[in-house]
């Protein structure tokens, strides 16, 4: 009997606020049973994405929230849908996009014609997107944004999206096989105010919520994002690496 394969997670952008040179903003490729997730859709990630599946397999978009770093690319991507059934043999089906209704101007534009459409999360509740159930919990950041634990057949992956530490954070990580932590600032500094996690916080939130791995991701333009491993490690034993494009996570 054919093992049914594991979950798979591409990093496909990890910068904070605007991307660096040929590379992009937030955005996670996350694949089980043939089936094609995008988490986020920042800056530079329709671009990347192409490096990993045709435009027309992806088959549903979930967004945490409204800031630029997460959403930029979901104009190109609508426009791409309209390119690619207009001049292919056949008409692409109707692209859900999931995002919340707090800010009512954003939701609207994720439906455009018949090629994307936005679909209403409840963060109170747990949602079906594929083979994947999506849990939320709102984080502490400038604008309502969703925290996200993503279930598949073996595996729980957290997406933390943006957001200051909060203690909530350890029960609805626990146990996770793989935290995709933010950490957009360095041990000593305060993002409380911003909306940010430090290199301490998330090694701290690994450590306490006994996660599998730890990849940090939403880095930072200044100083050297190496430190932050080094720095997460003085906190969590376990596995810690600095998120990449193309960097691969699998349950082993």
């Amino acid at each position: 009997m054919e093992r049914v394969k594991p979950m798979k997670v591409t990093v496909v952008g990890c910068w904070g606020g605007f991307p660096k040179v040929k590379e992009a903003t937030s955005g996670y490729l996350i694949q089980e049973e043939g089936f094609n997730l995008l988490v986020d859709c920042g800056s530079g990630v329709l671009s990347q994405l192409q490096s990993y599946i045709g435009i027309d397999s992806i088959d549903a978009v979930l967004l945490s929230h409204y800031h630029h770093d997460h959403i930029a690319d979901i104009g190109p991507l609508q426009f791409a849908r309209l390119v690619k059934s207009q001049t292919g043999e056949e008409q692409l089906p109707e692209l859900p996009v999931y995002g919340h209704r707090f800010n009512e101007t954003e939701f609207q534009r994720l439906t455009y014609k018949t090629y994307t459409k936005g679909e209403e999360y409840n963060p109170a509740l747990s949602i079906m997107v594929g083979p994947f159930k999506v849990s939320f919990l709102q984080t502490k950041h400038p604008v309502p944004c969703y925290a996200m634990l993503i279930e598949g057949k073996e595996s729980k992956v957290v997406y933390t999206a943006d957001s200051a530490y909060q203690d909530s954070f350890v029960s609805f990580c626990h146990g996770s096989d793989l935290l995709l932590c933010e950490c957009n600032l360095y041990k000593g500094m305060d993002g409380t105010s911003i909306g940010h996690m430090t290199s301490e916080d998330a090694g701290r939130l690994a450590s306490e919520a006994n996660v599998g791995k730890l990849i940090l991701t939403h880095l930072p333009h200044f100083g050297e994002v190496e430190q932050l491993v080094v720095q997460a490690k003085e906190h969590y034993n376990g596995d810690v690496e600095l998120a990449s494009s193309g960097l691969v996570w699998e349950k082993e």
